[in-house]
């Protein structure tokens, strides 16, 4: 088990986040009619400024606003197009950005995309990060958009587009976590050739993006092997269906439905933040700042 993360400076738009010496919670909001978690909650422009502000006030350090599931079939349509426009997108979240920094302006958010007109639109009203599940890989124009910026950025590991991901081969342990390091690294190093300074980038393996079920436990035991990549790192576990799978036999042989996934969801982050993870995303704050506070103790006790 590595029993130990980097200790670094995140450097964000505004201000700049310190990372390691515990970890941060990032509470998600998905503004979403069809995400696989909680999609249609919080579509309503109110509901998803009072959900975002009840995960602050359950104790998470920022938040993760999306609006576009990424689930297996959910982004492309018949034709190959996008299912939600770019246009769409910043319809569903800018209300909300702008609402909830209108209630608490020093709150830090993240937006969720991989589209770079979005992002852009995003730092218009007080962004701060970027967390891009393509690692840059879907839109040419991100990486100079972020550059510009000067934003935090998640760049996440993902084999190929949720559509693709069920016909993915399973890897060989080796296999994966290379295919995983090799990914990073490509996105990390584009973002650095159009300007963005390392201090700015966080990496995320990618749980759940393009890995068979048995996968993400191979890349959660090994994870600490990715701080050879020398960036802080953030693991997204919360509510995964691998998770579901593995708890299958408490439900008749089925997956465990989601809102039955959370005690697995803590299980998976107290590992993920003991095998190096800076920052988890979670989608119920007030149990993953708990578990984090024991997680923390754990490690300054090593």
């Amino acid at each position: 088990m590595a029993m130990t993360r980097m200790i670094a400076h995140w450097k964000l738009r505004s201000r700049t986040l310190e990372l390691g010496r515990r970890t941060l919670v990032m509470g998600v909001v998905n503004i979403t009619p069809d995400s696989f978690s909680d999609g249609g909650n919080f579509l309503d422009r109110d509901a998803a400024v009072r959900r975002g502000l009840e995960l602050i006030e359950e104790g998470a350090d920022l938040l993760d606003l999306g609006a576009e599931s990424t689930r297996p079939g959910a982004m492309v349509g018949a034709a190959g197009e996008a299912k939600v426009s770019a246009e769409e997108e910043q319809r569903r979240l800018l209300p909300v950005i702008e609402g909830i920094l209108k209630a608490r302006a020093e709150t830090v958010i993240s937006v969720d995309t991989y589209k770079s007109a979005t992002a852009k639109a995003a730092f218009g009203v007080g962004v701060e990060i970027v967390n891009d599940v393509s690692g840059f890989t879907w839109d040419a124009d991100m990486a100079r958009v972020c550059a510009e910026s000067g934003c935090g950025l998640v760049l996440m590991h993902t084999r190929g587009r949720p559509d693709q991901w069920r016909a993915q081969q399973k890897l060989a342990p080796d296999d994966l976590m290379e295919s995983v390091r090799t990914g990073l690294t490509e996105s990390m190093q584009g973002a650095m050739r159009a300007g963005v300074a390392a201090q700015s980038i966080v990496l995320d393996p990618g749980y759940g993006f393009g890995k068979k079920f048995d996968e993400n436990y191979v890349l959660l035991a090994r994870q600490g092997e990715l701080l050879e990549l020398e960036r802080p790192l953030l693991a997204g576990l919360s509510r995964k269906s691998f998770l579901g799978h593995t708890l299958a036999d408490s439900f008749g042989g089925k997956q465990a439905p989601v809102e039955a996934r959370e005690t697995a969801s803590i299980a998976a982050l107290m590992t993920a933040i003991l095998h190096g993870a800076s920052i988890v995303r979670v989608h119920d704050a007030r149990s993953a700042v708990e578990a984090a506070r024991i997680a923390d103790a754990v490690l300054a006790a090593r």
